[in-house]
């Protein structure tokens, strides 16, 4: 496929670098020359350098003969405005634009053909503070993922001495369960390196799990394989910034916020624009400030600025200080690799998270889903099977009759998508519902047409060979 990339910030030279080793052909479009000079010594992909939004600079992109295109860069303006010119000069299929400003964002009408011919918005703020949010609701976690419109949450947790699955065979986790709730551990990393797990994979402390269940299972499950982590109350924010004004907006109902911003102007606005949230004017690096405002009474520090080295200095200092758990907003990939795990408990690449949701409308056949896993070494992918037992390698067939690249794991299937079913009530009177029926994936579970299938690739290169695997054969109508 051909595409064309417009922006080679932080998160266009991911998306670069995940559609390369795809063997798609790439060009990418940017105004920073050495940017782009960089790039093509360490990618195989074409670059243009002018303004992205310029019909001159994107025919000498290639966009005449191109197959998608993806608006990256940090314009609103410029990525509609290039949408539109795809839409009609040049008559690209397929048209994906960031987008920051709600006012763009909110108006389906402004997105259509007629107008600026957006096929996918992606607003990748909004997707990290998505992420974030489902990691303080389950702070024992790594990684909080969901599958099938929140049907089904995988949690990656690292296994602890004395937890209730160390030094068992998996094939005992359903002795530890309820009868009503099942789960599976749909992979395992050891010291970095994947571990194919079976029933008589034995868990091992320090083990890095990943843990699929329904998603009104996950919490219940988890609480009964591993020691729980006390609930988050009070949480600190370093930096008001786009991200970190959703992530307070988007909290501080729940919790009890304090935000720390640098810049008066700014403080000033989203001051204005919380309601519970105590705004404080300092350095997010200020050790007095932070002990003035009891960071060690703090369950959560959010260090969320648009500087690597701020939050990596903000959030050292905050565990020094005594915060019970720390999360920093890290774009170098080298930095997030380095420091997780040491004093900051979590590093978030937002380049990684938001890539997830751009994949799955540009992967071949019909990816519902994709979330990229462990700094993007490893995916799971949800992809809604078609055809029947003649046309695909896949439908009516049992998981054990599929020839299933190694590393590959299936780890569930969400059966009968549109109809709705009940999880749940919040009272007398009211229903929690969700759409189809979880099916924890076992050797003998047979493939349906029209499943949303939850696979696990322990390595990034084994995706092509399961999208493969779900293609349909000629004879399908």
């Amino acid at each position: 496929m051909k595409v064309i990339i417009l922006g080679a910030g932080q998160v266009g030279a991911s998306v670069a670098e995940g559609l390369v080793s795809e063997e798609n052909d790439i060009t990418i479009v940017d105004l920073d020359g050495a940017h782009l000079a960089k790039l093509q010594d360490r990618l195989d992909l074409r670059t243009v350098q002018g303004n992205a939004a310029l019909p001159s600079v994107m025919r000498r992109a290639g966009a005449e003969d191109a197959d998608m295109i993806i608006a990256l860069t940090q314009s609103d303006q410029t990525n509609l405005v290039a949408c539109k010119l795809a839409h009609s000069v040049f008559n690209i299929p397929t048209r994906i634009a960031r987008l920051r400003s709600p006012d763009f964002l909110d108006d389906k009408e402004l997105l259509s053909e007629d107008n600026f011919a957006v096929d996918f918005a992606l607003c990748p703020e909004q997707v990290i503070t998505d992420y974030i949010r489902r990691l303080v609701e389950f702070p024992e976690a790594l990684q909080v993922l969901q599958f099938a419109r929140g049907r089904v949450s995988l949690v990656a947790v690292r296994a602890y001495e004395d937890g209730l699955l160390v030094g068992k065979p998996i094939k005992s986790m359903p002795e530890l369960l309820p009868l009503e709730m099942e789960a599976r551990i749909a992979a395992i990393f050891r010291r970095d390196q994947p571990v194919f797990p079976d029933g008589d994979t034995v868990i091992e402390a320090g083990d890095e799990v990943f843990l699929l269940a329904a998603s009104e299972n996950i919490r219940p499950v988890l609480r009964q394989l591993r020691r729980m982590v006390t609930p988050v109350r009070r949480i600190m924010i370093a930096g008001g910034g786009n991200i970190g004004l959703r992530v307070a907006k988007g909290l501080e109902k729940r919790y009890e916020l304090k935000i720390i911003e640098g810049r008066k102007e700014r403080a000033e606005q989203i001051a204005s624009e919380l309601d519970d949230t105590l705004v404080l004017l300092g350095d997010v690096t200020d050790e007095e400030l932070l002990e003035q405002e009891n960071i060690a009474e703090m369950d959560l520090f959010l260090a969320l600025t648009n500087d690597d080295e701020d939050n990596i200095m903000a959030g050292n200092l905050a565990k020094r200080l005594g915060c019970k758990r720390v999360l920093a907003l890290i774009n170098r990939r080298a930095y997030a690799e380095m420091i997780e795990g040491g004093p900051i408990d979590i590093g978030i690449s937002p380049a990684q998270v938001s890539i997830g949701t751009l994949l799955a409308h540009v992967r071949t056949g019909d990816v519902a889903e994709v979330h990229s896993l462990r700094r993007g070494a490893a995916e799971a992918l949800e992809i809604v099977a078609h055809g029947d037992a003649k046309t695909s390698k896949i439908v009516g067939r049992r998981v054990d009759q599929i020839a299933w690249p190694g590393g590959v794991t299936v780890a569930a299937l969400v059966r009968n998508f549109d109809k709705t079913v009940v999880v749940g009530q919040t009272d007398d009177w009211t229903s929690i519902t969700r759409h189809g029926e979880v099916v924890i994936a076992h050797h003998d579970t047979v493939i349906e047409a029209d499943d949303h299938v939850i696979v696990f690739c322990t390595r990034k290169k084994l995706v092509k060979k399961v999208e493969k695997l779900f293609q349909v054969g000629f004879h399908f109508l």
